[in-house]
């Protein structure tokens, strides 16, 4: 679909994030319609299931990666689709993450040994994982359910689940950056595994031979080899895993372009409208109200990342999340890095993107909250240098860090389904570090559910009532 001229309105923002274009449109929510133009682009057989099923209103609670990706596979099914967000939509996980679509990302969160990690580095605010000790009901209910998850039966189950829904992601994004009005910045340079112990080493060569065995190009590298992919970086590190199989984008250029498209395509923005309660009758969502005025609809998808399980109470739904918070440092200054990289003692993600370098990383349960913490940025910017002994992130770059929340599940594992409490909502929540990496096919899962055809890939693992 070719993109209308004037049709944006450019908003200067923060050189570290790139410029951005907010589209926010906010017409009266209107009746359903069906957008014959978009059907007619879908393969014969997906268009003889969308015409035995009728098109409807979908009103999508949040505007983040899942929120935009959903909203755009339900358009092109011909839905007509609103978008709810309590904020201006140019923020947050969505925007500061590491840009990484990552297949080599196998294995869950709640991985053997995770949780006796996170108890020890609980004395330790600098620590990659920080569980802050808060005396929270939900905090001790996700907290037994993640350490019950945290077993090499639970990963070795979830491994085809999170491989599947990455590669299938990876895909997606190839067929967007194809098409037209998408021009973000994308790249398939794999992802290097930086280690400087023989037991990270270790570690991490079995898991790259344990994704070899998974159909992934992952192997070790020796310091000769690593040297021949980044021949200008003077490392510190004893020796790397490679996964080839990795892509990276530029996050706030993806968000733009998507953005662009769905306003293209007469999908309405909601911004900065909180959801403040929810009418649900005989097992149906009605309405919600926001903080501005009632919005009726005939489908809802809760993607409100880590504000998802707040709304889910309104509903008598009990969907365990948790905030993780992630810090990123951006630098403009040369760096020589063409390679992505995970420092993996440190747990930093290292990202060359459009125009400036990024490093990203920890994960801070602590609730919600947006607050800078100073510890753990400073602990990514000394990461960085150990790793990288020519690279020195200035004061002032550490003080423009960002942070964003990304909605942790026990198990590692998003909720991507509908609830059997309530039959017209499809939840779309919970992907931890892997929302960037899982968005497209998360979104196109959602407009299958929505329009009960056949799923592109087997979600039982994924389902929002699981059991932990």
């Amino acid at each position: 679909m070719k993109r209308r001229e004037n049709r944006t309105k450019r908003i200067e923002k923060d050189k570290s994030e790139q410029e951005f274009v907010l589209y926010i449109n906010l017409k009266p929510t209107q009746q359903p319609k069906t957008n014959n133009s978009t059907t007619q682009q879908l393969n014969d057989s997906t268009t003889q299931e969308l015409n035995d099923y009728p098109m409807k209103h979908c009103i999508i609670i949040g505007g983040g990666i899942i929120g935009l990706c959903s909203a755009y596979y339900l358009n092109k099914q011909g839905h007509q689709v609103s978008i709810i967000d309590k904020s201006n939509m140019d923020a947050g996980a969505s925007y500061v993450n590491a840009g990484y679509l990552s297949p080599s990302h196998i294995i869950p969160l709640s991985a053997p040994g995770v949780m006796k990690k996170g108890l020890r580095w609980m004395l330790n605010s600098a620590s990659p994982l920080y569980i802050k000790p808060r005396f929270k009901s939900d905090l001790l209910e996700w907290s037994l359910a993640f350490n019950r998850s945290c077993n090499a039966n639970h990963v070795t189950k979830a491994i085809p689940a999170i491989k599947d829904i990455s590669l299938m992601s990876q895909d997606l994004y190839d067929d967007l950056k194809n098409s037209n009005g998408f021009t973000f910045h994308y790249e398939k340079k794999g992802l290097l595994m930086l280690c400087q112990t023989d037991k990270m080493l270790e570690e991490e060569v079995k898991t790259a031979q344990l994704a070899a065995k998974e159909g992934l190009e992952a192997h070790e590298i020796s310091l000769d080899e690593l040297k021949k992919i980044e021949p200008s970086i003077n490392f510190n590190v004893l020796g790397a895993a490679y996964y080839k199989c990795d892509s990276h984008t530029t996050p706030s250029e993806f968000m733009r372009d998507m953005k662009a498209e769905l306003t293209a395509s007469g999908v309405s923005f909601f911004a900065n409208e909180s959801v403040e309660d929810i009418n649900v009758k005989a097992g149906k969502i009605v309405s919600v109200l926001t903080n501005k005025q009632l919005h009726t609809a005939d489908e809802f998808i809760l993607a409100a990342g880590s504000w998802s399980n707040l709304l889910s109470k309104k509903l008598g739904l009990k969907l365990l999340l948790q905030a993780g918070k992630g810090y990123r440092i951006n630098t403009e200054a040369p760096t020589g890095i063409t390679t992505p990289a995970i420092l993996a003692e440190a747990k930093v993600a290292v990202t060359p993107m459009n125009g400036f370098t990024r490093f990203a990383g920890t994960m801070e349960i602590a609730g919600i909250n947006e607050k800078i913490n100073k510890v753990r940025v400073d602990a990514i910017a000394r990461a960085a240098t150990r790793y990288y002994p020519d690279i020195q992130l200035s004061e002032e770059e550490k003080n423009n860090a960002a942070s964003g929340l990304r909605p942790v599940s026990p198990d590692g594992l998003p909720y991507i389904g509908k609830s059997k409490k309530c039959e017209n909502l499809t939840i779309a929540t919970g992907h931890a570090m892997m929302g960037w990496s899982m968005g497209t096919a998360t979104g196109k899962l959602v407009a299958e559910i929505v329009s009960q055809q056949k799923l592109s890939m087997d979600i039982s693992a994924f389902h929002p009532d699981r059991k932990f």
